[in-house]
């Protein structure tokens, strides 16, 4: 193969002064654009998902918190994305990490005041930056008011609000639902003689959506934070919200094997993914509709085909149905080639795609694909059609860090050990610098650091031009500057063996995307001017009809 390999500090002027503009700020992010655009800043924006306990801790606790990440709203700003999504930072014990919601209107003391949030939304919005909270609405804590009155007594005025059954005339267990953390999904309440469902932990009871009470008192908590200022919601678990109400059991699922979490067993038909849960999230869909340019994104974990039907009827469901598909792809160019059309066939007309590569739920990005490919994926990401989002630390290409068994907090892991559903590996503290605890906290880190953090730091990666976080960098600023990235359309091109290709059109401009996701040096017919290479070392060289791609190597080529 023949490359031109230019000057690295050459190459990155090359792409600063010609490629790409400067990043955009508070001032200008958006200039020049419709009112529309600016409603449905979601389309073209990107995500960047912060896990507050371990983005930064200001206090010298070991936990992050709201104040950290005020601390670090620069570097978020600097990477050129759109807006910031926050794991949970409301009142919690804490059972399941803020998951379990005590006070859907309180911020936890672990991570600060509520003065602290507002100085957190008003320094993200002085940077131009959106703000997304994570909503739960699925399940509250054991310990949220309502719950305590609900399980006061049969007759309660919130009996209802969540989902209570007679044992079996056994005695036993109302039906076959099992817990998403392993174990009958119900739990037997002593004091009334009655089973409640949850879920997740037993700590985490469901909320019974087919309550109007229920339902309004979620949209009260809506509009108490979409009024603060907030730019949207990200809702945990939302294909869970409505189950049968003829409590009908799950059939087996017949594809189970040893390994897989328990709760797999059987097929969640009754207990999840129901046809009425679309009228609850249009109810949804109309709270955020009340205050403009808001976005409403929902966690679903189903295959394409099922998860668009909750961009609703006629898209009034959710803006952003979350896309997971390829966390848990094979990673073999014809499988994500074939993910990503039937991605396209199935999406309703008018609805906009996402993607997501990473989230506090999966292993890592760069331990699930290796090192060099997460660079090529990095490429993927930013350059599919559609809304992608990062989760922090990706960018600097964090390991999923081995967590002894003394230091397991994760309750899946708790619950069912030893078949690999911890998640505490991915949630390790953000790596900012090669100091003690990385820069994380003076004290010691709730979870524990990758032993390599002191070379897989923010600080050491950023003087380097060709490091993970100087390509996605580049890469931002380069679908910001280009429209085929942002908003234009996805053309398949027929690739073979490890070669991934891929065109995106708009308004008669185009690129080529063309990955290679093996290790052996492929070919392929491409004609035109290199912008960008996931090595970052052929800005501006010619490919003339046909393209050398290098192993692990992509490359973004203008026509």
């Amino acid at each position: 193969m023949r490359h031109r390999h230019t000057d690295v500090a050459e190459s990155l002027l090359v792409v600063n002064r010609t490629n790409v503009p400067a990043l955009p700020n508070a001032n200008n992010r958006e200039a020049n654009v419709t009112a529309s655009e600016q409603d449905d800043w979601w389309r073209r924006g990107i995500f960047y998902q912060v896990y507050p306990r371990s983005f930064q801790d200001s206090d010298g606790d070991g936990v992050g918190d709201l104040r950290g990440i005020i601390q670090r709203l620069p570097y978020i700003a600097s990477l050129g994305v759109d807006a910031v999504w926050l794991s949970p930072i409301f009142t919690s014990p804490m059972a399941d990490f803020g998951y379990d919601i005590a006070d859907y209107k309180g911020i936890d003391p672990l991570f600060g005041t509520m003065a602290d949030f507002d100085a957190l939304l008003a320094a993200a919005h002085a940077r131009g930056l959106k703000l997304i909270l994570d909503l739960v609405p699925n399940h509250s804590s054991d310990r949220h008011p309502w719950f305590v009155e609900s399980r006061a007594s049969r007759d309660n005025p919130k009996r209802d609000w969540y989902i209570w059954r007679d044992p079996a005339p056994d005695g036993g267990v109302p039906n076959n639902w099992l817990s998403e953390f392993g174990g009958s999904a119900w739990q037997y309440d002593a004091a009334t003689e009655q089973y409640y469902y949850h879920a997740f932990l037993k700590e985490q009871p469901d909320l019974n959506w087919r309550n109007r009470e229920v339902r309004e008192a979620i949209f009260d908590v809506m509009r108490f934070w979409l009024g603060k200022g907030v730019d949207g919601f990200r809702v945990d678990v939302i294909w869970h919200l409505i189950k049968d109400d003829l409590f009908r059991d799950d059939p087996p699922n017949p594809g189970f094997r040893d390994g897989m979490p328990p709760n797999r067993v059987i097929r969640h038909v009754h207990s999840a993914d129901r046809p009425e849960i679309h009228d609850v999230i249009a109810g949804m869909r109309r709270v955020s509709d009340e205050f403009p340019s808001r976005v409403l994104i929902g966690e679903i974990y189903l295959p394409v085909e099922r998860l668009v039907a909750y961009y609703g009827k006629d898209l009034a469901g959710a803006h952003l149905p979350f896309n997971f598909a390829l966390i848990s792809a094979n990673w073999h160019a014809r499988e994500i080639e074939d993910l990503i059309a039937r991605y396209e066939a199935a999406l309703p007309a008018g609805a906009s795609p996402n993607w997501v590569l990473g989230n506090h739920d999966k292993a890592r990005l760069a331990s699930r694909i290796g090192r060099d490919q997460a660079r090529v994926a990095a490429m993927l990401l930013l350059t599919l059609r559609g809304t992608p989002t990062l989760y922090y630390g990706d960018e600097i290409g964090m390991p999923q860090v081995a967590i002894a068994p003394e230091d397991v907090r994760d309750p899946f892991e708790k619950n069912v050990p030893g078949i690999g559903v911890g998640r505490d590996g991915c949630r390790t503290p953000m790596q900012w610098d090669a100091t003690e605890h990385a820069g994380f906290s003076q004290a010691t880190p709730w979870l524990p650091l990758a032993k390599d953090f002191v070379r897989d730091n923010v600080a050491l990666l950023d003087a380097d031009p060709r490091s993970i976080l100087s390509l996605y960098r580049a890469l931002i600023a380069l679908r910001r500057k280009l429209p085929a990235l942002s908003a234009g359309a996805y053309v398949p091109v027929r690739a073979e063996a490890d070669l991934l290709v891929y065109r995106r059109e708009f308004e008669g401009s185009s690129v080529t995307i063309a990955l290679n996701l093996g290790a052996t040096p492929a070919s392929v017919a491409v004609g035109g001017e290199i912008l960008l290479s996931t090595l970052l070392d052929r800005q501006s060289e010619k490919a003339e009809g046909r393209l050398d791609l290098r192993g692990n190597e992509g490359v973004i080529v203008a026509a």
